[in-house]
C-alpha cells in the first residue's frame, strides 16, 4: 500500500503584499506603493483645488485677473506641498509599521506622530520653496498651518484606513467564497473518486457475472451475493447527496462492500468490524471509511496470493475525539503499488472540514501490513460534518 504524501498549496494572504524596493526591505515598498499611488496623489490634487476655490473664488472680482491667477497658483503649490508631504509621511508610516507588532495605542500614537511630523515638515518646506531659504516665520502662522494639515491628514488617514479595511474585507470574503467553491468541488470529487473506485464498470460487471455463475452452480449463494450487491448500492448511492454521514452508515457501507469482495475473493479475504454501539450515531464525513477500506484491499491484500485480513474499529479517545482505524496484514508500504490519490484527497478533505483538529495517519502494522487511523474531533451525535468556520 503506498504512503500518500500531500503537498499543501500556499494561498496568498489578502493582507500585505510582498515586494522589494530601494531602502524598503521585504514588503515595505509594496505597502508604501499602496498608499502613495496615482489615485491618492489625484485625491490630494483635487483637495488642493477645493482649498484654492474656497479661498479665492470670492476675490475674483476684487483683483486683476493676472494677479488673481498668480496668487491662486502660488496657493495651489503651497497646498500641494502640504498635502503630498503628509501623504508621503502616511505612506512611510504604514510601510515602517508593516512588520511590527504594536498594540492599538502604540499604533495610534505612531500614526498621529507621522501626520503631525509630516505637517511640520510641510510648513518648513513651504517657507523654503517660497523664499528660497528658511526664514523666521510667525509662530501663529506655523501653528495654524500645522494644525490645519494635521486635522486634514488625520481625516485622510482615517479614510485611507477605512478604505483599506474595506478592500481587505472584500478580499477575505472573495477568498472565503473561492475556498468554499474549492471545498465543494473537492467534496464532490472525493465522493466521485471513491465511488468510481468501488462502483466502476468492471466491478459491477464482474460482480454480476459472478452472480450469474453462482445462479448456475449455487443459486443460494447467488441470491446471497445479489442481495449484498443491492444492499451495497442502496447504501453507497445516497452518499452522493449527503453533506454529512454517521459512523453507522459508513460501517454499513464498508460491511456491504467487504461482503461482496469476500464472495469474490473467497478465503483470501477475512474481515472484522468492531465499534462501540454508543458511537454509531457520531457524525463523520461521508466516504472516508470506504476509501480507506478500498485502499487496503487494492494495495494491501489483492496483490498477495494468500490475500489477508482487514480489521475495522472505532473508539473514543481519552480527549473525546473519535478514532477510526482500518488495519490490514497485506504487503505493507510499496511505492509502486498506487498513486495514493484517494488518501491524498481524504487528507485534503479532513483539513478543509476540520482544520488541524482532524488527521489521517498511516503506519506499518506490528504484524505487517498498514494501519490507517482517522482522528475526528468530538461532535454531537447526528451532526453532519461541515466545513471549518461554517455552521453545521
Amino acid at each position: 500500500m503506498p504512503a500518500a504524501s500531500v503537498s499543501t498549496p500556499t494561498v496568498p494572504s489578502a493582507g500585505r503584499a510582498a515586494g522589494s524596493g530601494p531602502g524598503l526591505p521585504g514588503g515595505r515598498a509594496a505597502v508604501f506603493g499602496q498608499v502613495v499611488n496615482r489615485a491618492s496623489i489625484a485625491a490630494v490634487f483635487y483637495v488642493a483645488l477645493l482649498f484654492v476655490a474656497s479661498r479665492y473664488a470670492i476675490s475674483l472680482h476684487l483683483e486683476l485677473p493676472g494677479e488673481w491667477l498668480m496668487n491662486a497658483v502660488r496657493y495651489l503649490r503651497q497646498t500641494l506641498i502640504s498635502g503630498l508631504t503628509v501623504l508621503v509621511a502616511i505612506g512611510a508610516c504604514e510601510a515602517l509599521l508593516d512588520e511590527r507588532r504594536l498594540g492599538p495605542a502604540a499604533l495610534l500614537a505612531a500614526r498621529a506622530a507621522a501626520v503631525g511630523g509630516g505637517s511640520m515638515l510641510a510648513a518648513l518646506l513651504r517657507v523654503q520653496v517660497t523664499y528660497g531659504t528658511l526664514q523666521p516665520m510667525e509662530w501663529s502662522w506655523f501653528v495654524a498651518t500645522v494644525g490645519v494639515w494635521t486635522l486634514n491628514g488625520g481625516l485622510g488617514y482615517a479614510l485611507l484606513r477605512y478604505a483599506r479595511h474595506e478592500r481587505s474585507a472584500r478580499a477575505r470574503l472573495a477568498q472565503a467564497a473561492r475556498e468554499r467553491e474549492v471545498l465543494s468541488a473537492q467534496g464532490v470529487q472525493a465522493r466521485l473518486s471513491a465511488l468510481q473506485a468501488q462502483i466502476e464498470p468492471h466491478f459491477l460487471f464482474n460482480t454480476l457475472a459472478h452472480v450469474q455463475r453462482l445462479y448456475d452452480t449455487d443459486p443460494q449463494r447467488g441470491r446471497h451475493m445479489l442481495r449484498a450487491l443491492i444492499d451495497y448500492l442502496r447504501a453507497a448511492l445516497p452518499t452522493m447527496r449527503l453533506a454529512g454521514s454517521t459512523l453507522r452508515r459508513e460501517l454499513d457501507l464498508a460491511r456491504s462492500f467487504l461482503t461482496i469482495v469476500q464472495m469474490r475473493m473467497g478465503e483470501r479475504l477475512a474481515f472484522e468490524i468492531r465499534a462501540d454501539p454508543a458511537l454509531l450515531d457520531c457524525a463523520v464525513p461521508p466516504m472516508v471509511l470506504p476509501t480507506l477500506v478500498e485502499n487496503a484491499i487494492k494495495h494491501g491484500l489483492a496483490p498477495l496470493p494468500r490475500g489477508g485480513r482487514i480489521g475495522i474499529s472505532a473508539c473514543r479517545l481519552p480527549d473525546g475525539d473519535l478514532q477510526i482505524e482500518v488495519a490490514d496484514d497485506g504487503q505493507g508500504f510499496v511505492a509502486s503499488s498506487g498513486s495514493g490519490v484517494g488518501l491524498a484527497n481524504t487528507r485534503s478533505r479532513l483539513l478543509a472540514l476540520y482544520g488541524e483538529r482532524a488527521a489521517l495517519s498511516l503506519e506499518s502494522g506490528a504484524g505487517g501490513g498498514v494501519v490507517a487511523r482517522v482522528r475526528l474531533p468530538a461532535a454531537p451525535a447526528g451532526t453532519p460534518a461541515a466545513p471549518a468556520g461554517e455552521p453545521a
